[in-house]
């Protein structure tokens, strides 16, 4: 017992380690941003110091690890709380409400994001030679994870291809590849598995759900997105639900809301218009359901975001 407690000491302080070098390196490649767009394809890397309001955003399938501070995600009723030792994965493109809970001037949030290619998923799980794990825990197309020495040590050298640019074409592929390898061999590999592989449940919930995505301003018909999943009606409910936390209905409203908040913001559109634009057949209800969602009129809620300007991811 003493030795497999002086081993679990021993590796929290290499992962204390490691995520502080991640921390220094996003530090010192985002400077006084709030955040950095790289040239790394899929990667971005953030900065806060002082905690966000809640912000309600959309979250591609992606790897966050928040090497300093802690952050919050909300995902219809459910929420995760990560930072440090827990990191967020994300197999679907979802309607979140994303926040940073913990940053100081002195200490702040720093984090790593990386929007992972499924196509490389797939490759990685069609190698003989590699042994992926069928374990997961739950079907939901977010998940939170344990961050490990060896994950935080690809995303290193990830944000180490910043200062030499002429590498980024063929190491970046290659890191892409390990990170994705190294989700795949962790307790929520499985998730990542499921989402990626033709014929899962999972996967063919996905497709109903990228349908939506493309096609939100449309009148819902859940029997031809359950055609489109290859289920039933009543199966396709179930497996939506259990995926995005929502039922087809809920996750196109969000869709909605989210749409014309962007356009709004943008100065494109009025409330109305943008009501419009994206589905909506009465204005009234569009302006109760965004108060109901966002917690202000559409308006007031629009110069507010003006005015404070756009939460960290």
């Amino acid at each position: 017992m003493a030795k497999g407690r002086i081993i679990d000491a021993a590796n929290t302080s290499r992962l204390g380690q490691a995520l502080i070098e991640l921390g220094s390196r996003i530090a010192n490649s985002v400077g006084s941003l709030g955040e950095l767009a790289t040239e790394v394809p899929g990667l971005m890397l953030y900065r806060s110091t002082a905690p966000t309001a809640p912000n309600p955003c959309s979250y591609e399938p992606s790897l966050l690890v928040v090497a300093q501070g802690k952050k919050r995600v909300d995902l219809g009723r459910t929420n995760y709380v990560f930072g440090g030792s827990r990191l967020l994965l994300t197999t679907v493109e979802l309607p979140v409400v994303s926040q940073v809970t913990v940053a100081t001037e002195r200490v702040p949030y720093l984090a790593f994001f990386l929007k992972l290619d499924l196509s490389t998923v797939r490759d990685i799980l069609n190698m003989e030679e590699v042994h992926i794990p069928d374990a997961s825990q739950g079907t939901r197309g977010m998940a939170l994870g344990e961050t490990t020495i060896e994950i935080v040590g690809a995303c290193s050298r990830m944000v180490d291809l910043l200062n030499t640019p002429q590498d980024i074409p063929f190491f970046g592929k290659l890191l892409q590849r390990e990170i994705v390898y190294r989700i795949l061999q962790g307790r929520q590999g499985g998730l990542l598995k499921a989402i990626a592989t033709l014929g899962d449940q999972s996967h063919r919930t996905a497709k109903a759900v990228a349908w939506l995505r493309g096609h939100y301003e449309k009148p819902l018909r859940v029997e031809h997105l359950a055609t489109i999943a290859g289920m039933s009606r009543s199966a396709l409910h179930h497996h939506f639900r259990s995926v995005t936390a929502m039922s087809p209905l809920q996750f196109q409203k969000q869709l909605r809301l989210y749409a014309a908040r962007k356009r709004m913001l943008a100065g494109e559109l009025d409330a109305a218009s943008a009501a419009f634009e994206v589905g909506y057949q009465s204005a009234s209800q569009f302006n109760r359901e965004y108060k109901r969602f966002f917690g202000k009129p559409p308006m007031r809620d629009i110069e507010a975001l003006r005015f404070i300007g756009n939460a960290a991811p």
